[in-house]
Order: C-alpha cells, then sequence, then structure tokens
C-alpha cells in the first residue's frame, strides 16, 4: 500500500470553550498524539474517548501537541499550555500517555494521567528492533509523571507493576465504538474493496517497517503456512479509520505477531467483527481470547507455531462469536467509569 509522510509537529487549536451545567468536569485533555486526516495513525482511541466523554456531558478541551521525541517541542508545549492552566476554566488535567503529563507540572489542577503502553514499556526501535535509550528517559519520564498524579489508568493490567506511584491505579482498557467496528457480510465486505470472496485472507494490522509489529514474522508464517494452505496476506494500513471494520469482515483471520503491546486495540476491534483472531502471547491479549472459541494463542513465537495455529483456524472456517466478549469495551461503559475517577480527585463542591 502506498505510504505518505506524516505532517509536521504542530498545535492543535482548542476547542472553544462552553457553558456546562453546575457539577460537569471540565477537562483539559493533553496529548502528544492526535489522529490527523488522510495520515494513518493508530491514536484514534483517543478522539474517541474525548467525543464520548463529551457526549456524556463533559466539558472536554483538547491540547494536543507532536512531541517527536524533541525536549524542545515539550518546553515550547508547555510554555503554550501554562495560561490555560492559570486562566481558571478547568476543574482537572487529563494526561494522555506519560510523557504528556510533563506539561502539566508543577501542578496547579488534579491531573489524571492514562499509560497507554511504550510511555511505560519502552521504544522499540525500528532499525534494529532493540529498546531505545529514547526509551528509557520515555519511562523515567512517564514514572515520574505517576507519582505526582492523583490517578492513573493503564490500558493493562500487566502495565500496573512498571509503576511505583502512590496514586490509584485502575485499569481500562481502550474501548470500541461498537457501531463502527460490527460485522459486514464477507461477500458485501469483499465486493466493497474488490477482493475475489474464493480466496483467503489473513489480515495484519500496522506499518510493514514497524519494528515492534514484527511484520517478517507475519510474512514468513503466512508463507510457511501457503505451503500447505493458501492464503493471501493483507496489509491493513495507510487506509481510513472507518474502513478497517470492512478489511476484517472480507478477511477470515487477523494475525497478531507484535513484540510488546499494552492493549492492542486491533485484537478487540476484530473480535466486535467476529474476525477469528492468531496471535503470539503480548499484552492483554491472551486475557482478550479467553474462552473464544476460534482464535489461538500461539505457545511461541515460531513461523512454523503461527503458520499451525493460521491453519487451524482458517480450516475451521466461519466467524466467531467474540463480539459477545467485548460488549464490555463499549466506549460508553468505558467513559462512565473515567468520569468516576474524574469525580474521585476533584475537591468536594
Amino acid at each position: 500500500m502506498t505510504q505518505v509522510s506524516p505532517p509536521p509537529p504542530r498545535t492543535l487549536p482548542f476547542a472553544r470553550r462552553r457553558e456546562t451545567p453546575a457539577g460537569t468536569p471540565r477537562v483539559l485533555m493533553v496529548t502528544s498524539e492526535w489522529p490527523t486526516p488522510g495520515f494513518p495513525r493508530t491514536t484514534n482511541f483517543i478522539k474517541r474517548q474525548a467525543e464520548f466523554l463529551q457526549t456524556a456531558g463533559v466539558a472536554v478541551e483538547v491540547f494536543a501537541f507532536r512531541g517527536g521525541r524533541n525536549p524542545y517541542n515539550y518546553a515550547a508545549a508547555w510554555a503554550r499550555l501554562r495560561p490555560r492552566l492559570h486562566a481558571g476554566h478547568y476543574d482537572l488535567v487529563h494526561a494522555q500517555f506519560g510523557q504528556s503529563g510533563l506539561l502539566a507540572l508543577p501542578k496547579q489542577l488534579p491531573l489524571v494521567v492514562t499509560f497507554r503502553g511504550s510511555d511505560v514499556l519502552g521504544i522499540v526501535g525500528d532499525a534494529d528492533g532493540r529498546y531505545t535509550r529514547v526509551g528509557q528517559v520515555l519511562q523515567r519520564a512517564s514514572r515520574f509523571v505517576a507519582r505526582h498524579a492523583d490517578a492513573v489508568i493503564v490500558v493493562s493490567d500487566h502495565m500496573r507493576q512498571s509503576l511505583n506511584t502512590r496514586a490509584p491505579v485502575h485499569v481500562i482498557p481502550s474501548g470500541l465504538d461498537l457501531d463502527l467496528f460490527r460485522p459486514i457480510p464477507r461477500d458485501e465486505a469483499c465486493r466493497q474493496l474488490g477482493f475475489d470472496p474464493r480466496e483467503r485472507r489473513v489480515l495484519f494490522v500496522g506499518r510493514q517497517d514497524q519494528a515492534r509489529k514484527r511484520y517478517n514474522l507475519a510474512r514468513e508464517s503466512v508463507d510457511r503456512l501457503n505451503e500447505r494452505l493458501a492464503a493471501t496476506l493483507i496489509v491493513g494500513w495507510g487506509v481510513p479509520h472507518e474502513k478497517i471494520p470492512v478489511y476484517m469482515s472480507a478477511c477470515d483471520a487477523l494475525i497478531v505477531t507484535s513484540m510488546q503491546e499494552g492493549s492492542p486495540n486491533v485484537v478487540k476491534e476484530a473480535l466486535a467483527c467476529n474476525l477469528p483472531v492468531v496471535s503470539v502471547p503480548v499484552g492483554d491479549v491472551p486475557e482478550r481470547l479467553r474462552g473464544v472459541d476460534g482464535c489461538e494463542v500461539c505457545a511461541d513465537e515460531r513461523p512454523e507455531t503461527i503458520a499451525a495455529a493460521l491453519e487451524r483456524v482458517l480450516l475451521r472456517g466461519g466467524r466467531i462469536e467474540g463480539r459477545v466478549a467485548v460488549q464490555h469495551l463499549d466506549e460508553r461503559l468505558l467513559t462512565e467509569r473515567v468520569i468516576e475517577i474524574y469525580r474521585s480527585v476533584l475537591p468536594p463542591r
């Protein structure tokens, strides 16, 4: 698929502040990642959370900046943010990713921080697939922020052990828009994408040159599979986010080969579309797939093991009952939990 370069770093404008009913939390959401139209990214879940919070009555304004692993960008964003924090327009700050929380220090308002993966687990370099020094600095910064937060959210329970904080730690995975991620008849999805409905297809969602996702392992596993059972590997990248459910409905299995994940959204989205999943044991995937017939967590990360699991899943055929397993991850339900955390850090009115 055609790849395009991301836009240059910039600070997104604030939404216009609106009058809100008494008792409604006024939240300044600070994030170093934000989806940009026309450029493939995997951070749509942040925008979705902000939108669902607004729908639930929370007054949310978003300050998005591009850190770019550059201290100057953080310092400049910090300076732009300070007047907002002093203006008295907000009740609390919600930082998305540990590094974003640096902009809220020293604290002027209660601070809630959501840690989502690499900020706690480290950054895997694309050149050699090893953890980077920049990632180590990011981990230290995130742990520093966690110690100063009033409440901490992690997207998977296994991340909890990496943080040392006196703040309450809540496990809230990224939620799902179940209206968007839903099963579509396979023939209809194939027609929309111009796929041959007679072919078997394995879907890989991720950037092919991102070492952490290990596309080459997925490619080799499907090559091994083709020695016994014909299937085509489809890369779902560089397409609009709203098209991903169509790809999931047109394919026969999702393959996940990542070496590091917090709580991969693509797995939950596949389950919402009733798409079988074959994955290495990473992040909270074993928990997500537990008890879902037609999915497999591989015993090891060898391509022959993954290929054998794919073969069993594809020969079984059909869809799974995955949607039932992710009903509790409906963004509307998780939004209520986030609002409860907001209220827990606010002083009594």
